[in-house]
């Protein structure tokens, strides 16, 4: 069960940035069907959040953080909860503008969706940093710890 955050948050990291980028080609390449795309990208991404921070808050319980991946692995989940929070908005934002007219996407949300892609890549990097320079809840950290080496 604690490997499925890394799983699934890959989906959330893909969607909303798909979601993004189908929107601004859809946009300045006067192509509107793929505002549909977007849609349901924007949305599925939604869901998947929420999955993922359900695992993730079980993969932090069993990472022992120490030092000063205790702050960044906060920092981590409170931003993890923040994204869950503006997916919703915009998803539901998204959803009464498909309602009215599924050709026009007004330039306000691209501004929001450019700045969810921002949200993203803050949130992956500091994902990596955890992994990567503290190597919480590495495979081999994972295995010490049960083996009681930690």
């Amino acid at each position: 069960m604690d490997t499925i955050h890394p799983i699934v948050v890959h989906f959330v990291i893909a969607m909303g940035l798909v979601a993004f980028l189908f929107d601004l080609i859809g946009y300045f390449g006067r192509r509107p069907a793929l505002f549909e795309v977007s849609f349901w990208n924007l949305l599925f991404a939604t869901v998947a959040i929420f999955v993922a921070i359900l695992f993730g808050q079980v993969e932090a319980g069993l990472a022992n953080p120490y030092g000063a991946s205790r702050d960044l692995l906060n920092l981590h989940s409170t931003l993890g909860w923040s994204l869950a929070g503006v997916l919703s908005l915009l998803s539901g934002w998204r959803y009464v503008i498909r309602s009215r007219d599924a050709q026009v996407l007004p330039p306000a949300f691209l501004v929001a969706g450019g700045g969810l892609s921002l949200l993203i890549v803050v949130q992956t990097l500091l994902g990596n940093q955890l992994i990567w320079i503290y190597g919480l809840h590495t495979v081999q950290v994972v295995a010490a710890m049960r083996e009681g080496r930690l």
